[in-house]
């Protein structure tokens, strides 16, 4: 019986369970780690069903992010602020933790390709909520953020959020062309249909960093348009799954594992 799975629709591609067991097999912890393909309209009763059976904890990937912040009965502050959830713990007393690692999956995998500095200028692509979980780590590091998006007022709602800080701005596609960017961060989509951000190609220099959350077996159709354009310093979104799952084994167990490792043996059974 696994004590902690992944839950999604679909699910079999997913890569958790592999970074789990070595997880698991670098702490020494007891961790069965599976996956569970929930129905569209039944996650809260198969979330259930699995704590009934005696499971302790979940990933959540999509399209259940949102039904597991409904479905949490305490949420941490990251996870408030992001209006999603994708790690859920049984407490002792019953109740249900909802927490979200995304965005400090994100930001660890950044710090450890020394990729962010504190008081970079952020180009922040996509107002999703891909986006929406990764914004709070980043102004906690520092970070000044200006969010784009093809619909600007999606990217308007976005920022409201965060209004508070004063670092968050919204501008159009075609405003950012004369910009100062340190890094940008593609939290579209757009790679999974083979497309590019529309981006102005002026944008990129040699001292731009480049980061896309989705990756795969090549580079992806993001990083491979900055490289185009003159970027040097790029890197997909496999580091950011293995930092989430990390931050999310922590939640659990109360230790941090080390990703080093398991993104090397990922990225080397990706090229088998």
């Amino acid at each position: 019986m696994d004590n902690f799975v992944v839950f999604g629709n679909p699910v079999s591609h997913s890569k958790s369970p592999r970074i789990h067991q070595l997880f698991a097999e670098q702490t020494g912890i007891d961790h069965r780690y599976g996956s569970r393909c929930a129905p569209l309209e039944g996650f809260a009763a198969a979330f259930h069903h699995f704590v009934s059976e005696g499971g302790a904890g979940a990933n959540v990937t999509v399209p259940f992010k949102q039904d597991a912040w409904q479905l949490a009965n305490v949420l941490s502050d990251r996870a408030a602020i992001a209006g999603a959830v994708n790690t859920l713990k049984r407490l002792p007393d019953g109740r249900i933790l909802g927490d979200n690692t995304d965005g400090v999956g994100l930001l660890s995998d950044l710090q450890r390709l020394s990729m962010i500095c504190h008081g970079d200028r952020i180009l922040l692509v996509g107002a999703g909520g891909a986006a929406r979980g990764v914004i709070q780590p980043l102004l906690d590091a520092g970070a000044q953020i200006t969010v784009v998006n093809r619909t600007r007022a999606r990217a308007e709602e976005l920022a409201a959020l965060f209004a508070a800080s004063g670092r968050v701005k919204v501008r159009d596609i075609g405003q950012v062309a004369d910009s100062r960017i340190d890094l940008i961060i593609n939290a579209t989509s757009s790679g999974i249909q083979g497309e590019v951000p529309s981006l102005p190609a002026g944008l990129i220099t040699p001292a731009v960093r480049c980061y896309d959350m989705f990756y795969g077996r090549q580079s992806t159709p993001f990083l491979d348009w900055c490289r185009k354009q003159g970027a040097t310093q790029c890197a997909d979104g496999l580091g950011m799954l293995v930092g989430q799952a990390a931050h999310a084994f922590q939640v659990w167990h109360g230790i941090l594992p080390e990703t080093a490792v398991a993104i090397a043996t990922l990225k080397a059974e990706m090229c088998e």
